[in-house]
C-alpha cells in the first residue's frame, strides 16, 4: 500500500491533496450550518448542495478537454488558487443579504475541482506508472478519503462553535495554498495533448473505441444514483427505526470506518482479482449491505452494516478508477475523467431526489428494495457485459 510515496512527487502531491481535502471537509457541516442560521429556511441550506452539483453537470467534459490540452501540473496549481480565491469570499457572507456570496462561492470553488480532478487523474499515471505504483497511489488516496470524512465533519463543526465561521474558511483557504505549493515543487510534468484528437469530439471518439470505458460510464452513474438515492433516506431512517441522530452519528462513524478498511484491502485485490469480477462481487456486497441496515431496528445492526457499505463502497469507487487509469491513454485520461466526473454529478443528484421521492409516494423499504435491485441489476449486467465484450483490464507493469 506505502509503494507509491517511495516516489517525491507523488509525495508532494499526496500531501497537497491531504491537506485540501482536510481543510474542504471541515466546511461540509459548517457552510449548511452557516446558512440556516442565517436564513432559518432548509430551502436555501438545501441549495449549498445544488451549487456544488452544477459546476460538474454544465462544464465537465469542456474542462476535459482544457486539462489535455495544457500541462496538467499547471492546472491544478491555478484551480487551487482559483479555489482559495473562491472560499475566501464567504467572509463577507455575514447576514442575509449577502447569503449570493456563499452560493457564488461554492459554484467557483466547485468550478476549480472540476478542472482540478480530471486533470490530477490523469498526470497521477505519470507520477507513479501503470503498475502496482498506481494501485498503491489510489489506495492511499481511499484511505486519506476514508480518514478525512471520518474525522473532519466533527471537527469542523467543533471549531464552528469555538472559533467561529471564519476561522474554518480562512483554514480551507490556507489549505488550497499549501496544495498549490506541493504541487509547484514537483518536476514531473503533464504535456498538453495535441492534434485534432485533443478536443471534445476527439475525446468522445477514444471514449466509443474503448470498451471498458464504455461499460463502466453507466455502471458507475447506475450505482452512484442508486448509493444517493438510500443516502438520502439514511437520516428519516434513523429518526425512525433506530431512534434519532446520536444513532445516525454511529452509523456514519462505522461508514469512515469501513471505508478505511477496504482502502486497504482493495490494495491486496485490485492487482490480483480481475477487475470486471471484483467489481461485481463489491456491488452486489454493498445491495446486501444496504438491505441489511434499512432491515435494521438498532445499531448493533446498523453499525456493522455501515461498515460493511463503506468497506466495499470504498472498493467499488476505486476498482473502475484504476481500470480506467490503465487502459485509457494519456493524452485522452482528462476528457474521459471529465466525463465521468459529469455522469456522477448527475446520477448522484438524481438518486438523491428519486429515493425520498419513492419513499413518500410508496414507502421507505419499497425505495430501499428497489435501489438493491438496481444495484445488483447493475453487477450482474456489467458481469455478463465485460465477459462478453471480451475485454481486458489487467494490471500493467
Amino acid at each position: 500500500m506505502l509503494e507509491a510515496l517511495k516516489i517525491r512527487d507523488f509525495r508532494l502531491w499526496w500531501t497537497g491533496r491531504t491537506v485540501s481535502l482536510l481543510g474542504s471537509w471541515l466546511l461540509v457541516i459548517a457552510i449548511p450550518a452557516h446558512v440556516y442560521a442565517l436564513t432559518g429556511s432548509v430551502l436555501a441550506t438545501g441549495l449549498t448542495l445544488v451549487a456544488e452539483h452544477l459546476p460538474p453537470l454544465l462544464l465537465g467534459p469542456v474542462a476535459g478537454v482544457l486539462t489535455d490540452r495544457w500541462d496538467r501540473r499547471r492546472v491544478m496549481i491555478v484551480a487551487d488558487l482559483f479555489r482559495a480565491a473562491a472560499v475566501g469570499l464567504m467572509v463577507f457572507a455575514t447576514a442575509e443579504h449577502s447569503l449570493w456570496l456563499v452560493y457564488a462561492a461554492l459554484v467557483a470553488e466547485s468550478t476549480g475541482a472540476v478542472l482540478f480532478r480530471p486533470a490530477a487523474q490523469a498526470h497521477l499515471p505519470v507520477v507513479v506508472g501503470k503498475g502496482s505504483g498506481l494501485s498503491s497511489a489510489n489506495s492511499l488516496n481511499a484511505f486519506v478519503d476514508g480518514t478525512v470524512r471520518l474525522v473532519a465533519p466533527p471537527l469542523g463543526a467543533a471549531i464552528l462553535t469555538f472559533a467561529g465561521f471564519s476561522a474554518l474558511i480562512w483554514i480551507d483557504v490556507a489549505s488550497y495554498l499549501v496544495s498549490a505549493a506541493a504541487i509547484a515543487l514537483m518536476t514531473r510534468r503533464g504535456g498538453p495533448a495535441v492534434g485534432e484528437r485533443a478536443g471534445l469530439a476527439g475525446g468522445w471518439e477514444v471514449l466509443r473505441g474503448l470498451p471498458v470505458a464504455v461499460v463502466l460510464l453507466p455502471l458507475t452513474a447506475v450505482f452512484l444514483a442508486a448509493n444517493a438515492s438510500l443516502s438520502a433516506l439514511l437520516v428519516p431512517f434513523g429518526i425512525e427505526r433506530l431512534g434519532g441522530s446520536e444513532q445516525i452519528g454511529f452509523v456514519v462513524s462505522a461508514l469512515g470506518v469501513g471505508f478505511l478498511l477496504g482502502a486497504v484491502l482493495v490494495r491486496r485485490l485490485v492487482d490480483r482479482v480481475p477487475p470486471r469480477l471484483l467489481l461485481a462481487a463489491t456491488q452486489s456486497a454493498v445491495a446486501v449491505a444496504f438491505f441489511a441496515l434499512f432491515s435494521s431496528t438498532s445499531v448493533v445492526v446498523a453499525v456493522p452494516a455501515g461498515v460493511a457499505i463503506g468497506l466495499f463502497g470504498s472498493m467499488t469507487l476505486v476498482v473502475p478508477q484504476t481500470v480506467l487509469q490503465r487502459e485509457v491513454p494519456n493524452e485522452a485520461l482528462g476528457r474521459i475523467s471529465a466525463v465521468f466526473l459529469s455522469a456522477e454529478a448527475l446520477a448522484t443528484l438524481a438518486g438523491a431526489l428519486a429515493g425520498p421521492l419513492l419513499a413518500q409516494a410508496f414507502s421507505l423499504d419499497a425505495a430501499v428494495v428497489v435501489a438493491c435491485v438496481v444495484t445488483v441489476g447493475g453487477a450482474v449486467t456489467g458481469l455478463v457485459v465485460w465477459d462478453r465484450g471480451r475485454m481486458s483490464a489487467c494490471p500493467t507493469s
